[in-house]
């Protein structure tokens, strides 16, 4: 172990990320430097200088940790002494089983906090280059909304092609709600892929009046428009939404990502599919399946309805909806290690949706591993990250290793029980209280029940085993239990 370094951790951007990451390791007994440049230079997006102000939605999405992976994540947040969880909490507003909150509440509060911590200081200013070399631990938390020179100066340290300005998302889909008596298995013209797999892609197909009645509410269905701060933003032609390619003409798509050819139905060998959607798998667990070419403007409701319309996919289930806009995010499976340090530059962690998570409370998980682990090695006590088994754990393992081909088709992603390790099936019940077996949805509830209680037990040993000399544990870390299920 090394000793412990008394010189400043430097965080840059002060939004959820950021926060939490001060946060964390300025309860860990470590001096931060908190760098934001609303106070100095605002955005497009936001409407306040207050740290952690919520840009979008005042929803922190579902607070259900048995049956929801956001939920597990809010607990595993709350065991860690989080301050963004912990201050929503404090400011929840009526939303169902939705955590919402007072949004400006929050933010003054989140602010506040940190303003009145004694090892954190506010500084306002932006950083419009790579932080100097005097600076040996720096966080960069700077979010979709990264300022355009910082934005440059990563390009030129990472390379072209791994910083992204604009993102086009496809839908992922949940490989056991594919039904596979209507979808097969096949690479096109049976090509074996880098791993010689000549059954890579999922494919499901579409006879002409399938196609057509398809075609004709992907361009009926309602679109999302572009935000203002979004608009200038150019469509990129090999990212373009699937309802532009659709509009340009009916056979445009059966040319494009729905072609048929190479292709053979294994269910019916002898009819000739007229288009052909594919998916292709999407993480290393092979749980996720990426609907190819299928970014788009719907509306998430247009969405769901129009792609169950294929054959295969009438009951599918979506870990993400696609989308397409504004968003800096770099291909942290090339770029970071598994503590979130970027490779060529160690002493430059990554933090938010920079690193290739979607939403708030991602945004803070991601600040909140990066804060304990620059302040763990300021201190001398490296820490491992949290198991896969664990939503914290999930997520690193997801945007440092846990997509395929080495981040070539990374894009951001919210938690998901997709991105879990699948449970050990011995332990999801097959009956219920009155003796009545369990299938369908019932089951799958049962098995995120069972992914949820190991989660939370995982990240308890994990925090527990995380709290060596010299760090100190939040009195909720302290007394936190991990509930019964």
């Amino acid at each position: 172990m090394g000793g412990m370094s008394t010189t400043p951790l430097h965080i840059i951007g002060g939004g959820m990320a950021g926060s939490e990451a001060a946060w964390q390791a300025a309860e860990m007994g470590v001096p931060v430097i908190l760098h934001e440049m609303r106070g100095v230079r605002g955005t497009d997006a936001h409407n306040t200088d207050w740290l952690a102000e919520l840009v979008c939605s005042n929803s922190f999405r579902s607070d259900d940790a048995e049956g929801n992976a956001v939920g597990v994540l809010h607990a595993e947040m709350r065991k860690a002494g989080g301050l963004i969880i912990s201050t929503a909490d404090l400011h929840q507003v009526p939303a169902g089983s939705a955590l919402a909150v007072d949004r400006d509440g929050f933010a003054q509060a989140v602010t506040e906090q940190l303003t009145g911590h004694p090892n954190i200081t506010v500084v306002r200013e932006e950083i419009d280059a790579l932080p100097p070399a005097a600076w040996d631990s720096v966080i960069i938390a700077t979010g979709p909304l990264t300022s355009i020179k910082l934005a440059e100066a990563l390009r030129a340290e990472t390379g072209e092609a791994d910083l992204a300005f604009f993102d086009a998302i496809a839908p992922i889909v949940y490989a056991d709600s594919i039904d596979m008596t209507k979808a097969w298995r096949q690479s096109r013209y049976d090509k074996p892929g880098p791993h010689g797999d000549k059954a890579a892609y999922i494919n499901c197909p579409l006879d002409e009046a399938g196609y057509n009645a398809f075609l004709d509410a992907l361009i009926g269905g309602e679109k999302t428009e572009f935000r203002d701060w979004e608009k200038d933003t150019p469509y990129f032609e090999g990212c373009l939404p699937i309802e532009v390619m659709a509009e340009r003409g009916r056979e445009t798509l059966r040319y494009g990502p729905m072609k048929p050819v190479g292709l053979t139905n294994a269910h019916a060998p002898e009819i000739k599919a007229h288009a052909v959607v594919q998916l292709r798998q999407d993480n290393a667990l092979g749980t996720l399946w990426n609907m190819v070419g299928f970014q788009t403007k719907l509306k998430y409701g247009a969405q769901t309805d129009i792609f169950r319309m294929i054959p295969g996919l009438e009951n599918a289930e979506f870990a993400r909806l696609g989308g397409i806009h504004r968003n800096t995010f770099i291909n942290s499976p090339r770029l970071l290690d598994h503590q979130l340090r970027l490779k060529s530059m160690p002493r430059l962690r990554f933090a938010g949706q920079v690193t290739g998570v979607e939403g708030y409370v991602e945004s803070a998980a991601m600040g909140l591993l990066a804060g304990r682990f620059a302040a763990a090695e300021k201190l001398g006590q490296p820490l491992s990250p949290p198991p896969e088994t664990t939503a914290l754990g999930a997520l690193i393992k997801h945007i440092t290793g846990g997509h395929l081909s080495s981040g070539q088709t990374f894009q951001p992603m919210n938690i998901n029980f997709g991105l879990f390790p699948p449970p050990d099936m011995a332990l999801v019940p097959n009956r219920d209280a009155d003796g009545h077996r369990i299938r369908g949805k019932a089951k799958g509830r049962a098995k995120k029940r069972v992914q949820a209680h190991r989660a939370l037990t995982d990240i308890a040993s994990w925090l527990a085993g995380a709290a060596g000399p010299g760090v100190r544990l939040t009195p909720s870390q302290a007394t936190a239990d991990t509930p019964a299920f």
